[in-house]
């Protein structure tokens, strides 16, 4: 039988008629909804021809491509069976039915080999794809697993390449490749994704943009050890797959073991990388409905944090945190986050972490009096831990010397080691003092951070384990919220975003770095997820200072927060502050909820970005100059995912002080000034397709719009 599975604009096809794996006939957008004679057509007509010097078969891409196959390029499984060595597979279809109303369930079979296959696919109602793996041993012998992956094909006109790397505090860089002849292969070995995470592997129709093009992207959803590719094979044929990356001997399948591939999603759009977001972050945003516990209910707004990290770093003392919360207070902020330095003996980055207990020295009587100071205030409490971390120069450590990972030479990583979360006893030790804070506490927030790679030990393993552990928290304690930090955004993926309410996007709260990270992360991730914070005027992490309105404009656009002492702020800081914080708040509901738009620029020092709502009647957006532009009179501003049938007023967003500007005069659409009454309406066409003239904006500033339909005359 061919099966199609299609959904908003996408369509999946498989040949399932034969005796061996299921071929993937078709992979992108909709085919329409055929018959069953028509699809057995499609898979007729796809089947390609047979060239010279070639196996005698057409070479067709199944969803497990091995040599048996003919397939020569990577294979979809390795491994061996201990004590006879590699094999060629040979899987038989044993059976394919519905799982679930778009997702299918395939089950085959190696009886030479072994080993027995699910294949699961499933198509939400959004138009993301995800694929997995689960590999059983049937044979009587250990079987040694290689790799299993996921491949998936995509068209000839996918000619060019998109993917991101990184490093601490410079996250999500974009570099893009021609997709020639061969393998361009990714592999994290970090135990986590990594600041240079490949991320998200885009093939598309080339010079395609935010707004334009096809493309087709994979992501692994694993938060360890992975190995993303493309490639094109001399015959033609081009594919995206990944795997969990596993070093030799790290999985062993014993008689009767299974492994299951973490996920791959797959998406496709035929409108730019914006497409993407727009199948990604709805179907994102419906996980917090399907499962508990959970991420917050859909729908609960996401708080003001106040972090205290850049604003007293280890100087902890009652007297000042209180005054911090205070001004936090005043300024409209709802959480307060109490970050490293509040356990036993930890004065520095190079001590007592594992040391799970409050410090007596700073805290005689406990986190209490702060506690209790911070939610009279009207703020809920946070507090930092990095459970998965532990320093050879603490407690817990000396007591427990089994329990660190590395100890045989390999080097420490901010003067800490990593804690083997596999080993029982440390898990159960760990849960234990984690359950034991959040109970004799009223803490309703973790930030959970994650400094260093691992380096020694199974990334495997220590990856299951986390999962684990961060899902018996959540149970134990549903309405604890946390947020995943991983030495910034160096653990950005959606199989922790699946367990978390929040990531730190990056370590640096410079706005000028922010605003490419934010921009690319937030291809994959939904705003609201996306921990940005207003910073002191000079970054910590560059040293470039930037002025307040170009801070805050940045930190808008996202999971909104301070990491700054307050206390040292003017009384006209503080105001702009809080009517920032009042005007996020406002708009909120249209942030987290809408639709991201990207417009494409054709000056890479300028930037126009926004989210309008998913009925079009209202959006936010920044006009961004990052460096001096080309021209001395930019393009236009064309504001992109309005209706075009419909028109809107068009009026400039006030936070504190006005943009610094280079020019004479404003354009018209903007006099007499900044603060222009009523702004400008026009059709959405016109604003889409011609635009507004652009402010001569000053580098690293950035000018706000709203947008609000204006209803039709009756």
């Amino acid at each position: 039988m061919v099966h199609q599975l299609r959904a908003a604009g996408t369509s999946i096809v498989l040949d399932a008629r034969g005796t061996g794996v299921p071929v993937v006939v078709h992979w992108g957008g909709d085919l329409g909804a055929l018959s069953a004679a028509e699809l057995v057509v499609v898979a007729d007509s796809a089947v390609p021809a047979i060239p010279p010097s070639s196996v005698d078969i057409p070479l067709r891409l199944s969803l497990l491509p091995t040599p048996r196959e003919g397939w020569s390029g990577r294979p979809g499984l390795t491994g061996f069976r201990v004590g006879t060595g590699a094999a060629a597979l040979e899987f038989r279809l044993a059976e394919v039915r519905p799982s679930g109303p778009l997702a299918l369930a395939i089950l085959l079979t190696d009886a030479a080999a072994g080993l027995d296959l699910r294949t699961e696919l499933e198509l939400s109602v959004q138009g993301v794809l995800r694929l997995r793996h689960t590999l059983t041993n049937s044979g009587g012998s250990a079987f040694e697993l290689g790799s299993l992956g996921v491949t998936l094909p995509v068209p000839d006109r996918a000619a060019e390449l998109l993917d991101f790397t990184g490093l601490w505090s410079h996250e999500r860089r974009p570099q893009r490749s021609i997709l020639g002849q061969g393998v361009w292969s990714r592999e994290s070995r970090h135990g986590r994704p990594g600041h240079d995470d490949a991320f998200l592997t885009v093939a598309g129709t080339p010079g395609f943009g935010f707004r334009a093009g096809e493309v087709w992207a994979t992501h692994l959803a694993w938060s360890g050890d992975k190995h993303t590719w493309a490639e094109r094979s001399p015959l033609g044929q081009a594919t995206l797959g990944g795997s969990e990356l596993l070093a030799p001997g790290e999985l062993s399948l014993a008689a009767g073991e299974m492994y299951t591939s973490p996920w791959t999603v797959a998406v496709y759009s035929a409108a730019g990388l914006d497409g993407l977001s727009a199948r990604l972050h709805p179907w994102i945003r419906s996980w917090s409905t399907l499962r508990a516990p959970g991420p917050v209910p859909a729908g609960r707004p996401r708080p003001v944090v106040l972090n205290t990290w850049e604003a007293v770093y280890f100087d902890h003392d009652l007297p000042t945190l209180t005054r911090l919360a205070d001004v936090a207070a005043r300024v409209g902020v709802e959480r307060f986050v109490l970050d490293d330095g509040w356990f036993t003996g930890r004065s520095d980055e190079r001590r007592a972490l594992g040391d799970w207990f409050v410090d007596a020295a700073a805290w005689p009587d406990g986190l209490h009096p702060l506690i209790d100071h911070v939610r009279g205030a009207g703020l809920d409490f946070g507090l930092w831990v990095e459970p998965e971390m532990v320093s050879l120069d603490s407690d817990l450590a000396r007591q427990h010397p089994d329990w660190v990972l590395g100890t045989d030479g390999s080097p420490t990583w901010r003067f800490q080691r990593v804690l083997d979360l596999d080993n029982p006893d440390a898990f159960a030790w760990l849960l234990a003092r984690l359950d034991a804070l959040l109970t004799e506490y009223p803490i309703g927030y973790l930030k959970w951070d994650h400094n260093r790679d691992l380096l020694a030990g199974s990334a495997h393993r220590q990856t299951a384990a986390l999962y684990r552990l961060i899902d018996a928290v959540r149970a134990a304690h549903p309405g604890v919220e946390i947020e995943s930090c991983a030495s910034g955004g160096a653990r950005i993926d959606l199989g922790i975003l699946e367990r978390v309410d929040r990531v730190w996007t990056s370590d640096t709260n410079d706005p000028l770095e922010r605003q490419l990270i934010q921009r690319y992360t937030g291809v994959l991730v939904p705003p609201e997820y996306l921990g940005g914070h207003l910073g002191a005027a000079t970054a910590h992490t560059t040293g470039r200072t930037a002025d307040l309105g170009f801070r805050l404009a940045t930190a808008l656009f996202g999971s909104a927060g301070i990491e700054w002492d307050l206390t040292e702020a003017n009384e006209d800081e503080l105001d702009t502050i809080a009517d920032w914080v009042a005007r996020y708040k406002a708009l909120r509901p249209l942030l987290h909820s809408g639709t991201v738009v990207r417009a494409d620029a054709s000056d890479p020092a300028l930037e126009l970005h926004g989210v309008v709502s998913d009925d079009r009647s209202s959006g936010v957006f920044a006009y961004v100059a990052l460096a001096a532009p080309r021209a001395a009179v930019p393009a236009p501003l064309r504001f992109p995912g309005l209706d075009p049938d419909r028109s809107y007023r068009v009026a400039p967003l006030a936070l504190g002080s006005p943009p610094r500007t280079v020019q004479d005069a404003p354009p018209g659409w903007l006099a007499p000034g900044w603060l222009a009454p009523g702004g400008i309406t026009l059709p959405g066409a016109v604003l889409a397709l011609i635009g507004l003239p652009a402010p001569l904006l000053s580098p690293e500033q950035a000018a706000l719009y709203t947008v609000d339909v204006v209803p039709a005359p009756q």
